[in-house]
């Protein structure tokens, strides 16, 4: 029997909070399928596009934000070619503001700096609601607001803007908000 190795960590980011709000189990789940889909694709470190695939994948409530299935296609569509394949220009490379242009080892704990970015703004996305976790709607802003990181791109080569979509998500009540 063999076993695929790989150089990301096995561990799963720390169970903390970020910025102040702790994930939801939904959010912890989209966070271990991010993680998963990065050691499946045998990239160096879990992106934003990662993070938006499992995202999308998962939570009903992001997947209304996408205001129909064409658009949501075209993104899922784009997301599974990247995993298969067409992102391979992005193996090697690690995302984020200051990155390394090529990663020789994988750092920290397998996280790029976006997508470390983007789980600490979704956080204090909800804390300034006053909720008391991150939801998918939070992540989903959290990555566009960052119009270098790789969700976004995803996204735009989608033909799905980035502004468009957070505007969405701005215009959505968060759960449990009224619905004034």
């Amino acid at each position: 029997m063999q076993f695929r190795t790989s150089g990301i960590p096995e561990q799963a980011p720390p169970d903390r909070s970020w910025a102040g709000a702790p994930l939801s189990p939904a959010m912890a789940a989209v966070v271990s399928g991010a993680r998963r889909r990065a050691l499946r694709d045998g990239d160096h470190h879990v992106d934003t596009a990662h993070l938006l695939h499992s995202l999308v994948e998962s939570d009903p409530e992001v997947r209304e934000v996408f205001d129909g299935e064409a658009r949501l296609a075209r993104v899922l569509g784009y997301l599974v070619q990247r995993s298969i394949g067409y992102g391979l220009r992005w193996q090697g490379r690690q995302e984020g503001p200051g990155a390394q242009s090529v990663v020789r080892e994988p750092g920290g704990e397998g996280w790029s700096p976006s997508a470390t970015a983007a789980l600490e703004r979704a956080g204090r996305g909800a804390a300034l609601r006053g909720r008391s976790h991150a939801g998918g709607p939070d992540l989903l802003a959290a990555l566009v607001a960052d119009p270098r990181c790789r969700a976004v791109e995803v996204l735009e080569r989608a033909g799905v803007g980035a502004e468009w979509l957070a505007a969405r998500t701005d215009d959505r009540p968060a759960a449990g908000d009224p619905p004034w």
